[in-house]
């Protein structure tokens, strides 16, 4: 819609304030509110101003002034504040230079589409993210000078088959059982039905919803597919849904990668596929249904994978997901079926249109406005160079012995060692300016500063449980 129609969606819904939502680097949604009377169509154009030296991996405090830009088209009512509120998503501008600023993740995934265009290949990219998350029933943690701990609880979790609930009813969920079994034992699938619902109303289409594999309230919601930018922009919706809806239920929700020991932790498989035209590209007669340029997009992200995870499994914790010798696609191949291969070529339709790649490794702390675009632009480099991604395989990889598993490289096992791998592997990313190394540069050391730094620091609780009587 046009600046037009979103004040008069604005004033049909009785909104008395507008939400200005964006994206830091890190991949948080921030937002600020104004009065709604202070929208006017020439808002569009001359945005609002807000301090970007307190914003993660934004501007200097000596060059702290800048705009956000509201993006008509995202105009849609907030269904969480008591006030009627029309929220708008906002693009990141410089108040001196007017110009796009190039740390804005929405405007490197702008570029990233325009990019995509300008190549020939391709006109649309097309995402369909499965974010996995937990929702506890309570949550405690510190991080102190003398003491260091966490603390979730969920009522179906395994671990309370023996707590006095006054009563205790039983149809708690074992470990690594949650994956379909019907209430009692699924506490939370009306909490589901209630995000489903209000995503819907928010105009996103949902595919499915489901309890996952893990014990303690372990979730699955997916979207249906939509184009990169558009995704994005969902997928920032679905994670503020989920989470407010489980705070109205008196809940928790996490994306956290790995969260509870000795279960599933939280992955978020993209589907990807290349359309031009109306017409779909990675439809074929060859390996899985698949085209050569697919079969080629899959050697690009194996290529650079390693450098991939540093933007697509951003945090320390995402590495304690990705553990060699348990269920995470830790091992860098590609299989039809197969959802122990990093890349599975999903076979559930026969239809060209549902031909499409799964990316198995990434976990959803991605930023999707950086996170898809690196995806894209490594697959792309695969197919303007023609990468071989080797032969599939198509055996179970945790089945595979020692000396099979030489062959098979994997990602690597720490965020220190991803973002060395992004140092040293970048060039892809830097095709079209869709990223620059001014932001990977900025990516790298707030990573390094902010996150590993401290976790290097901190001792841990199981260092206590295994060094304390040394």
């Amino acid at each position: 819609m046009n600046a037009k129609e979103a004040i008069a969606l604005g004033l049909e819904s009785g909104a008395v304030m507008v939400d200005l939502k964006f994206i830091d680097l890190v991949g948080k949604w921030q937002h600020t509110s104004v009065p709604f009377h202070r929208l006017d169509e020439d808002s569009f154009e001359d945005g609002f101003g807000f301090d970007g030296s307190s914003i993660r991996g934004f501007q200097p405090i000596n060059q702290s002034d800048m705009l956000l830009i509201p993006d008509s088209d995202t105009a849609v009512m907030d269904p969480f504040p008591a006030h009627p509120t029309l929220s708008l998503q906002c693009n990141v501008q410089d108040t001196i230079t007017r110009q796009a600023y190039s740390r804005d993740p929405r405007y490197i995934a702008q570029k990233a589409e325009s990019y995509l265009r300008s190549t020939g290949i391709a006109d649309t990219c097309f995402v369909g993210p499965e974010a996995e998350f937990f929702i506890f029933d309570d949550v405690r943690f510190k991080a102190g000078h003398n003491e260091g701990y966490f603390l979730v609880d969920s009522i179906e979790a395994d671990w309370n088959t023996g707590r006095d609930e006054m009563p205790n009813l039983g149809h708690k969920l074992r470990h690594k059982e949650g994956y379909f079994p019907v209430p009692p034992q699924d506490t939370l699938n009306d909490l589901r039905t209630s995000i489903v619902l209000q995503m819907q109303k928010l105009g996103i289409e949902i595919e499915v919803s489901h309890h996952e594999v893990a014990t303690a309230g372990q979730c699955e919601i997916d979207m249906r597919y939509d184009r990169l930018l558009r995704m994005a922009d969902k997928l920032m919706w679905f994670k503020y849904v989920v989470k407010n809806e489980a705070k109205a239920a008196g809940k928790s929700a996490t994306f956290m990668p790995k969260p509870l020991f000795g279960d599933n932790g939280n992955g978020m498989h993209v589907h990807m596929s290349l359309w031009k035209e109306g017409r779909p590209l990675f439809a074929g007669d060859g390996y899985g249904g698949l085209s050569e340029l697919a079969l080629y997009f899959i050697g690009g992200i194996l290529k650079h994978a390693n450098a991939l995870t540093a933007i697509t499994n951003p945090t320390v914790n995402s590495y304690k997901r990705l553990v060699p010798g348990f269920e995470a696609p830790v091992n860098l191949a590609y299989s039809s079926r197969n959802r122990s291969a990093a890349i599975r070529i999903a076979t559930y339709s026969a239809s060209p249109k549902a031909r499409r790649i799964e990316i198995r490794f990434p976990d959803p702390t991605t930023n999707p406005y950086i996170g898809f675009p690196a995806l894209m632009m490594a697959g792309l480099d695969g197919v303007q160079n023609k990468i071989d991604p080797g032969d599939p395989l198509d055996k179970d990889i945790y089945a595979l012995s020692p000396e099979e598993l030489e062959s098979v490289p994997h990602v690597p096992g720490s965020l220190e060692d991803a973002l060395a791998a992004l140092e040293v592997d970048h060039e892809f990313l830097l095709k079209g300016d869709v990223f620059t190394k001014d932001v990977i540069q900025m990516w790298v050391d707030y990573k390094r500063e902010r996150e590993i730094n401290p976790c290097r620091m901190h001792p841990t609780p199981i260092e206590y449980y295994l060094y304390y009587d040394i």
